[in-house]
């Protein structure tokens, strides 16, 4: 907006930003001070809850910064606290054009809110109007260009096996180039996380619950979550790789994890598979927990240690069904070791292939819904430009129709991602009862613990449905397609 000089007293804010590149722009407290200097003479009254920083914040996003938004949000209040905004230079308030524009068309015409440039003075009339657009393209043009320079420097790093980020757990940093070096202590917390979860099969839950109970921090000084605890068992840092922008090179630091180990343990979580909203084992009562199914509703049986323990459905226990569905623990566990020796005999089964998609499939899916997601951004973008007045409203429904036709597009492609073919029947019979003795022989085992009793049977049994009525058991079996 157009740089506005009155005698008159107006209020104001200030809004300051220092970039996360590196490059050469003033500090916040220069910013500040500068820009309470030209309030005071220009006769422009701030206060201190008016001053607005996001510091190492890059400006391509406003989204991205939080100050800004609150200082939007405060413009758009209906007390309208102030009537200008200061900015050291444009490229502070924004450096996305298109985002400028809306922004500063939304809070002079909404708002009455002019942006003012205290580095950067404009001309009343059009050709200010014009001056203004070219400041506001060539910051844009910056920033863009930087980026491409800081993206293509770090390319060439990674082509020669350099190190882009921070070191990972079991790792630090000796500086000068040099490689990561390993820290015992922490290399040994990584090792008790691959031997967990690839020759103990606990589940990644109950490694990081593990973690938590002896008070063992993540790399940031975090307790332990499942996402951690996945993160560190696909990092092929641990096996001597140094990966950036899909670029793949063989490091020079020294590894503590063997190839075979870190294989077996992403071998297991390719292939593992859970029905929807199955919990973890880690997180069940009892090894059955999460298993046994009601015939009546198809809920979940809970697991109630009585004098007696036993499963009842849950929604029987709520009143939203007659009809009691229960059955003793003790009734139950035999129930399932009778239908394993049964099948073990040679008794007639059947079973489902379950398809265990390589890992890049899932990262199609979610690219084509963060697509999904800037699209929704772009169209609130358009809409906003639109009732501002800076498009008319042919240029709206154009783009409109074109966002439209771009959101046909990446659905189209999400839906050829996510679609899943029934797998071919690559697990024979004979396979499938290897399994089923494996599950079994734990199972029988009274010194194995619950939750790897839980983890083999999941491994072949998707859920148990029982029939108080007619006192049966139905169980519904399943295998991994071969990889």
């Amino acid at each position: 907006m157009k740089q506005q000089q009155t005698e008159s007293l107006r209020y104001g804010a200030l809004y300051v930003r220092v970039s996360t590149d590196k490059q050469e722009e003033l500090s916040p407290d220069a910013q500040k001070r500068l820009g309470l200097e030209y309030a005071k003479k220009h006769n422009i009254l701030i206060q201190p809850d008016h001053i607005f920083i996001d510091s190492g914040i890059s400006g391509r996003k406003a989204d991205k910064r939080p100050e800004f938004q609150r200082m939007i949000a405060m413009a758009k209040s209906d007390d309208r606290p102030f009537s200008a905004i200061l900015v050291w230079k444009f490229s502070r308030f924004a450096r996305n054009q298109e985002e400028s524009i809306v922004y500063k068309s939304m809070l002079h015409r909404q708002c009455g809110v002019d942006v003012i440039s205290i580095t950067e003075p404009l001309i009343d009339g059009p050709f200010g109007s014009l001056i203004e657009r070219i400041i506001e393209w060539m910051d844009e043009y910056y920033s863009i260009n930087l980026s491409g320079e800081v993206r293509r420097g770090m390319t060439e790093k990674a082509m020669r096996g350099g190190y882009q980020t921070t070191p990972c757990l079991g790792y630090a940093s000796p500086g000068h180039n040099l490689p990561f070096t390993v820290v015992p202590e922490e290399a040994d917390i990584v090792k008790y996380i691959f031997d967990q979860y690839a020759n103990k099969h606990r589940d990644v839950t109950a490694i990081a619950r593990s973690l938590n109970r002896r008070n063992i921090l993540t790399k940031r000084g975090n307790t332990f979550e499942k996402r951690n605890v996945t993160y560190i068992l696909k990092n092929r840092f641990y096996i001597g790789k140094v990966i950036w922008n899909d670029i793949e090179r063989d490091g020079v630091h020294d590894t503590f994890i063997s190839p075979e180990l870190f294989q077996a343990a992403n071998d297991r979580l390719s292939a593992s598979y859970a029905p929807k909203k199955r919990r973890n084992v880690s997180a069940c009562a009892h090894w059955l927990s999460g298993l046994v199914k009601c015939s009546t509703c198809g809920a979940s049986l809970g697991y109630n240690r009585a004098t007696q323990p036993f499963f009842q459905c849950w929604k029987y226990a709520k009143g939203m069904h007659p009809g009691s569905s229960w059955i003793t623990e003790k009734v139950l566990i035999d129930g399932v070791l009778e239908y394993f020796e049964r099948l073990l005999d040679g008794e007639e089964f059947s079973f489902t292939v379950r398809s265990s998609a390589p890992m890049q499939e899932f990262d199609e899916v979610d690219m084509y819904r963060k697509e999904l997601e800037k699209l929704s951004f772009r169209e609130k973008r358009l809409r906003e430009a639109y009732e501002a007045g800076v498009d008319t409203l042919e240029e709206y429904r154009y783009g409109k129709e074109r966002l439209a036709a771009e959101r046909g597009r990446i659905a189209a492609l999400l839906d050829d991602a996510a679609a899943t073919e029934a797998p071919s029947q690559t697990v024979s019979q004979n396979d499938m009862l290897k399994q089923i003795k494996s599950v079994y022989d734990v199972l029988k085992n009274d010194a194995i613990d619950y939750e790897i009793k839980g983890v083999f049977i999941r491994s072949v049994v998707e859920e148990i449905v029982w029939n108080r009525k007619e006192n049966t058991l139905s169980f519904h079996l399943y295998s991994q397609e071969s990889l």
